[in-house]
């Protein structure tokens, strides 16, 4: 279709906001828009500087016959803070709090524009990270993968407690609970993860981390490796951790006496390697 400057900058902007991390032949664009390489890349900077002076993400220009342009989305360090005050002030309420120290999150999760943010600010922070799949285990972990993986514009895979007949063959392995140290039981099909498959495990609340250390085991059942592990939000006050290496946005500190819930800021600013400037979002 041929397009004016205008047109083209619309629906070049939709393009790369539907296909992050993918990378696009300028031919791609040329064709498309029945338009000269040359006007294609003049368009492509005008999107790239908004898109990093709005803080949306960056554009990584790739030379060569096999180069082209490759969309990542990002989240300044400002709009990280005001994501965590605007969910911190929803999670202030001491009825959220359950037995057990648990907290309930099921409306976060069930939030599509909450969690389109959150997606993004974890897919930022793993935006340098070679990642092939997200894995989390059924059942409210699912929509916290699901807005990780489409900025990533990677598959999900889900971990179930028991096997399923639609799922074929699975390798089920028994882990056991951080919390409670019960021996429980968690299976994957054996057609969702490749060998070598570089996978960010994912949960959305973590106390000792039992059911993450639960899934690092059964990547190594596939031969999988661990790219990293996200969580929403970790239980303070925990005095065996079983996994060391994680980012987390939220830690929860429960006063169970006195019934008070309080929110804080958890590690995902505390690596200056993964720190979201608003003035950088240059991809290496």
């Amino acid at each position: 279709m041929k397009l004016r400057r205008s047109g083209r900058l619309v629906d070049m902007t939709r393009y790369m906001l539907q296909h992050p991390h993918e990378l696009v032949p300028l031919t791609f664009f040329s064709e498309r828009y029945k338009s000269a390489k040359s006007s294609i890349s003049e368009d492509l900077a005008i999107i790239k500087e908004q898109f990093e002076h709005q803080g949306v993400g960056s554009i990584l220009t790739i030379p060569g016959a096999a180069g082209g342009v490759k969309f990542t989305p990002m989240m300044n360090e400002n709009e990280a803070k005001k994501l965590f005050e605007e969910i911190q002030e929803v999670f202030a309420k001491s009825e959220r709090l359950l037995p057990g120290g648990y907290l309930y999150m099921t409306d976060i999760l069930g939030d599509p524009r909450l969690m389109n943010q959150i997606g993004r600010l974890f897919s930022s922070i793993f935006a340098k990270t070679e990642i092939d799949v997200v894995m989390t285990v059924a059942t409210k972990g699912i929509p916290f993968a699901y807005a990780i993986a489409t900025h990533l514009n990677v598959p999900v895979v889900i971990v179930r407690r028991d096997s399923r007949v639609t799922e074929g063959s699975t390798v089920s392995i028994n882990y056991v609970s951080g919390s409670s140290k019960r021996l429980q039981t968690m299976a994957l099909s054996r057609r969702s993860l490749d060998a070598g498959s570089n996978v960010l495990v994912v949960d959305d609340f973590m106390k000792a981390g039992g059911t993450i250390h639960g899934m690092i085991s059964l990547l190594e059942e596939f031969q999988a490796n661990l790219a990293g592990i996200g969580v929403l939000v970790e239980a303070e006050g925990v005095e065996e951790r079983l996994v060391e290496e994680y980012t987390s946005m939220m830690r929860l500190e429960v006063d169970e006496k006195e019934k008070k819930i309080n929110i804080v800021e958890g590690n995902y600013r505390s690596y200056p390697e993964r720190l979201l400037r608003p003035t950088d979002y240059t991809i290496e």
